[in-house]
């Protein structure tokens, strides 16, 4: 985890978020504050909660992308789960420790790939004698010869040893240059598929605390596959599956649950949406459910995975919400007092689409614009023209469903649609967009309010 102070992570949000300096304030606060609590004595390190933070604000104004580009930023094990995943099913929902256990599943796919990374020169140099093996099979005993009656003159297995060392290093050198990357090679590869099994259960497979595919793959014998390939294509898959036997799973295990423990973060969305009103009757019952069930999640619980126990209390909760009809004090005493930090995001007016369009590292007109270079064609976008789609986003916005920056991604779209459609029958060329051609493209849907509810 980078040990980045708060002005450093602001900085690098900047570069791809527009505006919301509050809420960046208050990420890089509770980030900063991790590394802090590892710098405090051992005793009074566990005593130490990390302060969880609500996001309040509309759609399309950078909650996610905040909380995502955070987890990037410092490496931490970060999952994205919608509240209302809890509640979609009626009473049964999903399980709600199953975020903490895919929060696992992910880090630890992760450590896998990149331990996997780490050995890939010593997978790929035994990868290579397997295929050299394939290539050069040993010399049969004696000296080969029909007729022959076994006896060797003295010396003569030295000479065939050197010879046949002699020919796999030349072989071998071949191999490297890819002069043998056309021939066809017999492969036997380990195969990891397993029988489909069908359970009919309210919860998933992995949630029953019960590891079937281990248990499978113990019960029935290894088996292999025989696979007819090109060498190029042969040494790949000779390398991976090397790889895979080179990696140490009990350690990328171990460290994977105490990365998650120490640094997760999870991203509860829509949280606004599993807030009762009205007392709890009706189908709010099961809202305020879900609720009591993230409660010891969030306050600190231990959780039961198929990898072992897997402690909450230092995972880092960022929630966020609309809150247009619900108020986050809807959300029931306990849980609100978990969550102590309260951000409120602005909407985004025409300024800040003029900036997200240009300014981040990622910004929307890049994109594009590189895209239909692939093509050999050139868009150029003019100032007055980014002016001007930044004021019809802010014109729908408030004439129809407000949806933030995300507007701007269905006006480029039907802006530069023709572009698009046209673009590998015109190579070479140059397009340059300026007011006049955004009016004229668009003038038709912002015109007419029940064209645009449909189309933008």
């Amino acid at each position: 985890m980078s040990d980045l102070k708060p002005s450093e992570i602001v900085s690098e949000l900047d570069k791809y978020i527009i505006g919301q300096h509050n809420a960046k304030r208050s990420v890089a606060v509770a980030l900063r504050n991790r590394w802090r609590r590892r710098q405090v004595p051992e005793e009074l390190r566990d005593e130490i909660a990390p302060k969880n933070i609500i996001l309040i604000g509309p759609t399309g104004v950078g909650k996610t992308e905040i909380a995502r580009r955070l987890s990037m930023l410092t490496d931490s094990p970060f999952s994205k789960v919608e509240a209302s995943k809890f509640t979609e099913v009626g009473y049964v929902g999903r399980d709600v420790e199953s975020m903490v256990r895919d929060l696992v599943e992910i880090t630890i796919t992760e450590g896998k790939v990149r331990e996997q990374a780490r050995v890939r020169e010593k997978a790929r140099t035994v990868a290579e004698e397997r295929l050299l093996d394939l290539l050069l099979p040993p010399a049969p005993g004696g000296t080969g010869k029909p007729g022959s009656s076994g006896a060797e003159l003295p010396g003569a297995a030295e000479d065939q040893k050197e010879t046949a060392s002699a020919t796999r290093e030349k072989l071998r050198q071949l191999l490297r240059d890819g002069r043998l990357d056309t021939r066809s090679v017999d492969l036997e590869l380990s195969d990891k598929s397993m029988p489909m099994v069908e359970i009919f259960s309210n919860v998933g497979m992995e949630e029953m605390g019960i590891n079937f595919k281990d248990m499978l793959g113990n019960l029935m014998p290894r088996s292999t596959k025989r696979r007819k390939g090109k060498v190029a294509e042969a040494l790949e898959l000779l390398t991976q599956e090397e790889a895979q036997n080179l990696v140490d799973m009990d350690r990328v295990v171990r460290r994977a649950i105490e990365k998650v423990e120490q640094s997760g973060i999870i991203f509860l969305d829509e949280i606004d949406k599993i807030t009762g009103k009205d007392g709890g009757r009706g189908p709010d019952v099961s809202r305020e459910g879900v609720q009591r069930d993230l409660l010891p999640i969030v306050e600190g619980s231990t959780v039961t995975t198929k990898y072992g126990p897997v402690k909450t209390d230092h995972i880092l909760f960022i929630a966020s919400g609309a809150f247009h009809v619900a108020k986050p004090s809807d959300l029931i005493p306990e849980l609100q007092g978990r969550f102590p930090i309260r951000v409120e995001l602005q909407a985004l007016g025409r300024a800040e689409f003029a900036r997200i369009l240009k300014e981040p590292k990622n910004a929307l007109l890049l994109q594009y614009t590189e895209l239909l270079r692939t093509e050999g064609v050139v868009v150029e976008f003019a100032d007055e023209a980014v002016d001007e789609i930044s004021r019809i986003a802010e014109d729908v916005n408030s004439r129809t469903e407000n949806i933030g920056a995300r507007r701007l991604h269905t006006l480029m779209e039907f802006l530069l649609e023709d572009i698009l459609f046209d673009a590998p029958d015109m190579p070479d060329e140059t397009v340059s967009i300026d007011r006049p051609y955004v009016v004229e493209r668009l003038k038709n849907v912002v015109e007419d309010v029940d064209l645009s509810r449909y189309i933008l």
